[in-house]
């Protein structure tokens, strides 16, 4: 049986960054002008936005929340793009028949107009948002979640992701995990959580799950 995947998708296999950066910093200037640097809205990247705006203002977190999104959904297709070699990989995996599914913090809204602009919206087996979970990653739920709609079992499955959050709920759920060096938050970030596999370039994927894939005389 092959392996399955299951990607983040924000800063892993779309580039969010500064589409994201823009929409908190839109947001957090409208209601605490001046007091947020670049740096400190990146500490908030890979978390739901509830929790983010909950830290800045509980009492103003939902309105925030709001905010954010409208400017979100406004300049989407402007800023968002895709990874190098991400498209290529993933229907490599795809025509390979291999089980991949997405496990993201997003709501679905968003996560089906990401995909559907960087053309990755024909491949995956299964998507989890945060419309489908009461906890979000680091829970494991979100990948418990996919593994039981995949059908999969935890004996072959790879978590990869650009945050913490991912590493950390891969590790909550039992599986394996992949790290990503093009993460937003730095190498060093991701590193410091010890994934099983740390990747410069999506390709890579394709070498790691290779030795389990039980294809005989078949080249990935």
């Amino acid at each position: 049986m092959k392996p399955t995947l299951l990607f983040d998708l924000d800063g892993t296999l779309i580039n969010t960054n500064e589409l994201i950066i823009a929409s908190f910093t839109y947001t957090l200037d409208r209601f605490c002008p001046g007091q947020f640097t670049r740096q400190d809205i990146v500490g908030f990247i890979g978390e739901p936005l509830e929790d983010s705006f909950k830290k800045v203002s509980p009492e103003s977190a939902d309105e925030m929340v709001q905010v954010y999104r409208k400017h979100n959904i406004q300049h989407h297709d402007d800023l968002v793009t895709e990874f190098p070699n991400v498209y290529e990989t993933i229907r490599t995996l795809s025509e390979k028949g291999y089980p991949i599914g997405i496990v993201t913090t997003k709501r679905r809204k968003t996560v089906d107009m990401g995909l559907k602009l960087t053309g990755l919206d024909a491949f995956f087996d299964v998507i989890v948002t945060m419309d489908d979970v009461n906890h979000a990653k680091p829970d494991s739920e979100p990948i418990d979640l996919a593994l039981k709609q995949l059908g999969s079992s935890q004996a072959c499955v790879y978590m990869i992701g650009d945050s913490p959050h991912d590493i950390q709920a891969g590790k909550h759920a039992g599986v394996n995990t992949i790290g990503v060096s093009w993460s937003v938050k730095g190498r060093d970030v991701i590193s410091d959580q010890s994934p099983d596999y740390l990747i410069d370039d999506m390709y890579e994927i394709l070498e790691i799950v290779r030795p389990h894939a039980n294809e005989e005389n078949e080249a990935l």
